[in-house]
């Protein structure tokens, strides 16, 4: 009795981890030359390299711009649908919702900065 709660305790604990490490996605913006400033979907991040996290769902988009003095700017869009997320695939076939997860970054973005014309 004591060994079959501990069991389904155990596998119960490994399904919320999987899950919940799989509802997020990471990656790391990078650009050449490195320190540009980074704004992502409009609110300032930090600067490069710099690593982005978040919970979007499969699909969703961020939009990343960014800028270094003597360099003109770089607007990228990134898309949530780069890479399989193999925990939430996992999780998804214990509970439905998981698979609006799936897919995740890439896990870095570089970005060669073009210097602005002499003047």
């Amino acid at each position: 009795m004591i060994k079959a709660l501990f069991t389904r305790s155990v596998a119960l604990l490994l399904m919320a981890v999987v899950m919940l490490s799989s509802c997020s996605s990471s990656t790391v913006i990078s650009s050449v030359p490195p320190g540009a400033k980074v704004t992502v979907n409009g609110m300032y991040k930090g600067t490069t390299p710099y690593t982005m996290t978040d919970t979007k769902i499969l699909g969703a988009t961020s939009s990343v711009r960014l800028e270094l003095a003597g360099y003109q700017p770089r607007e990228v869009v990134i898309v949530k649908n780069e890479q399989v997320n193999v925990g939430a695939v996992v999780g998804g076939l214990f509970f439905w919702f998981p698979f609006i997860w799936t897919m995740g970054y890439e896990p870095t973005h570089t970005y060669e900065l073009t210097p602005e014309a002499a003047k």
